[in-house]
């Protein structure tokens, strides 16, 4: 968006000047000369913002003030920056007093122009608040989070607590549940096995009791056998069946290998199998108490396999051969995990892996202890033995029991393994529903505590804001009261401050409009320290004293209200002068004005007071031709000024009562001046008169002045003859008779 300029200005020569300036880089410009059409502006362009506004000081009735008020309301974004052609020192003292940071004096020329912006661009506004806040503690921890922190630290130590407590129940509860879920599948993988063996022993009562195998056998026909004992053996599905004789040779074996299909089986002859015990148990006719059959486990080159075995008894009672049903152990772990779903891994009894569906064998040749083997066998009617392994990156839990036969033969050990991801699911899932019902409850105590602390604070920081306005010079600021506690109690009590600064500033303008700045100050000084009658001080001044000549004259033929008019506006011209130059104007009285040098604000030696005031005086007269040309051309009677100047000693202090004190100086130096004013009214024009004190106090510079001596002169009321000198304006053909300055002792 384009920068724009709003300029609020009724003098033509001055919009021109400054419009030129923006327009030529491209910045557009919108000039109002009168306050009212701020809001007019605003209701009818609301698109419209301007980035700067450019108030003119001189705006008829306060017309800058009413402009300044619209501008802050309408366009609170937006620089102002004020312009005035004079130097009026109480005009921007009462601007200041409104929240006016930045000035422009005439003449409005591009380099000043630029300047002027630069210092707002550079925010010296900033610098001030930046100075202004230093000088106020720092706020190292906000009452918020006094407020906010405590529910924070009892929510996180209760959240932290609870999760622990919660935690620690959750994962015993999930271990214990884990744990009984690993013992009831080794449960259910110890009755699989004893239901593998019943089945095996199933088979072998059918081989046993099958017609002509017995005759068979004592034949050694093995054809016939094959014909009598493949039916029991695909019907049932077995992988091995061996047929052996009473030397414990094999007549025929039947053998598949595992996986394979039904039609694979395989058939030989020969293999002793004398050297086994459970066979040698049935050779020689034992019997126990589960009866005349055994199990064993038989490692082969190819397989290890698990076997039952049983006496075949011929027709008459003789035992005439021994059959072994068997199944590999390979077989068994397979079948073993697809119907529990766990893990299963066999040892013998030195602890040797057999098979495994977990544990690779060519990795793992031995994987239990001998003495873990032994406790695991010893301890097997009292408690169970878990031990974690891993495979593959996974974690397991494995429990390890006997592995036992129908007659409580101990074949080894079995290993049931489940993988720890089920506990660890199962804890993931109730630590992530812990987590949330934490953090839930975590966030709501904080919640609560942010609302707490905003209802407290928000008050707080909106008196802390208004406060800070006030130290830069905003008072028209007020609080929002809400609510009837203490902090609205404090709301209200600032908003009763604020009018009271409110009216302090309004009697503090009062007060700058009737004295001078510097009298001003130095009342509040001086009553701030408890000195109400303000103690007279002896000091070397320079009085100035302007009177208009023929008033009188001027008064009988025009209206009151009219003089009124005109000697404000003399006076509006000829006092930014005195203020300019360090002058106090003390006193009006009708159309006399009384004035010093030197004493404020800061005391000053005779011969400075001097040449200011004759300064000063020189551009008074100049003013006067100015306004006399303006009166002329409005067909106004001329007004011409006399100005009287003497330095010398004074008293300088509080006049009056204690509850009215007027500050003043008194002296024969003030008489001597007025006396010296009068004797002005012998020109015809306005004219300028000084005293010999006041040439001699600026001797060293009076190449700097145009003086004429006028004579000796005797006054009303002084005894003593003055020397009085003309004071000309630069360029009078003139020259300073020195002797003169003798003659009067």
């Amino acid at each position: 968006m384009a920068p724009n300029v709003l300029l609020i200005s009724s003098d033509n020569s001055d919009v021109e000047t400054l419009a030129s300036y923006f327009k030529k880089r491209g910045v557009g410009v919108v000039n109002l000369d009168s306050p009212a059409q701020i809001i007019t502006l605003f209701e009818q362009k609301k698109e419209y913002i301007p980035n700067l506004v450019i108030i003119d000081l001189h705006l008829p009735t306060d017309g800058w003030l009413a402009a300044f008020r619209d501008v802050r309301k309408q366009y609170p974004e937006a620089r102002a920056l004020f312009i005035t052609d004079r130097s009026d020192s109480n005009l921007i003292l009462r601007a200041k007093g409104y929240g006016a940071k930045h000035f422009l004096r005439a003449p409005f020329e591009e380099e000043g122009l630029r300047h002027a912006l630069q210092r707002m661009s550079s925010q010296p506004s900033a610098k001030k608040k930046v100075a202004i806040q230093e000088s106020f503690p720092k706020v190292r921890v906000p009452v918020r989070v006094k407020i906010i922190f405590p529910y924070v630290f009892l929510a996180l130590v209760i959240a932290l607590g609870a999760a622990f407590v919660v935690s620690q129940i959750t994962r015993n509860t999930v271990e214990e549940r884990f744990v009984n879920q690993l013992i009831d599948t080794a449960k259910l993988g110890s009755d699989w096995m004893v239901r593998e063996e019943d089945r095996l022993l199933g088979s072998l009562r059918l081989l046993l009791n099958t017609q002509g195998m017995s005759e068979a056998v004592f034949l050694e026909d093995a054809e016939r056998l094959r014909e009598l004992a493949l039916p029991v053996a695909v019907n049932a599905g077995e992988e091995l069946i061996e047929i052996l004789n009473t030397d414990g040779i094999s007549v025929l074996t039947i053998r598949r290998e595992p996986g394979s299909g039904l039609d694979s089986y395989q058939y030989s002859r020969g293999e002793n199998y004398l050297g086994l015990n459970f066979v040698q148990d049935v050779l020689e006719g034992r019997v126990d108490s589960l009866g005349d059959k055994y199990v064993g486990v038989v490692e082969s080159p190819q397989r290890t396999y698990l076997f039952v075995s049983g006496p075949l008894i011929d027709s008459i009672g003789n035992p005439v051969g021994v059959i072994l049903v068997g199944k590999s152990v390979l077989t068994i772990t397979r079948q073993m995990r697809e119907d529990t779903l766990a893990h299963i891994s066999i040892y013998d009894i030195d602890g040797r892996l057999i098979s495994s569906t977990l544990l690779n064998l060519e990795e793992n040749p031995i994987s239990l202890e001998t003495e873990l083997v032994a406790e695991v066998l010893t301890n097997k009617d009292e408690a169970s033995t878990i031990r974690g392994l891993s495979s593959e990156s996974v974690d397991y839990r494995e429990i390890i029991g006997p592995w036992e036969a129908r007659s409580k033969v101990e074949l080894g050990v079995i290993g049931i393994a489940l993988p720890e991801t089920f506990l660890v699911i199962s804890g993931e899932g109730t630590s992530l529903q812990l987590f949330l019902l934490i953090s839930l409850s975590f966030l709501l105590v904080i919640a609560a505590g942010v609302v707490v602390a905003n209802r407290i604070t928000r008050p707080l920081l909106q008196v802390v804001d208004a406060s800070t306005e006030i130290a830069q010079g905003n008072i028209n600021v007020k609080v929002e009261v809400t609510g009837s506690d203490e902090v609205a109690i404090l709301a209200h009590s600032f908003n009763r401050m604020v009018e009271g600064l409110k009216e302090g500033s309004l009697y503090r303008d009062i007060l700058g409009r009737t004295v001078s700045p510097e009298v001003r100050d130095q009342l509040r000084n001086t009553l701030s320290s408890g000195d109400l009658r303000l103690e007279g001080q002896f000091a070397i001044t320079t009085v100035l004293m302007a009177d208009v000549q023929g008033f009188t004259t001027i008064s009988e033929k025009e209206d009151p209200s009219t003089v009124l008019n005109w000697l404000n506006e003399l006076f509006g011209e000829l006092v930014p002068i005195i203020t300019a130059h360090g002058g106090v104007v003390n006193e009006f009285s009708g159309d006399s004005m009384f004035t010093f040098f030197g004493i404020l604000p800061n005391p000053l030696d005779g011969a400075e007071s001097a040449y200011l005031a004759c300064r000063a005086a020189v551009e008074m007269l100049a003013a006067v031709g100015r306004i006399n040309d303006l009166r002329q051309s409005r067909g106004d009677p001329q007004m011409n000024v006399g100005i009287g100047i003497n330095t010398g000693p004074v008293t300088a202090g509080g006049l009056g009562a204690e509850d009215r004190l007027h500050y003043t100086i008194i002296g024969d130096t003030v008489n001597t001046a007025k006396r010296i004013e009068t004797l002005s009214h012998q020109f015809d024009e306005s004219g300028i008169m000084v005293s010999k004190q006041t040439l001699i106090a600026l001797w060293d510079k009076r190449d700097k002045f145009n003086l004429e001596a006028q004579g000796v002169y005797t006054v009303k009321g002084k005894e003593e003859k003055l020397l009085v000198y003309r004071l000309w304006p630069a360029g009078a053909d003139v020259s300073l008779d020195i002797e003169m300055i003798d003659l009067v002792q």
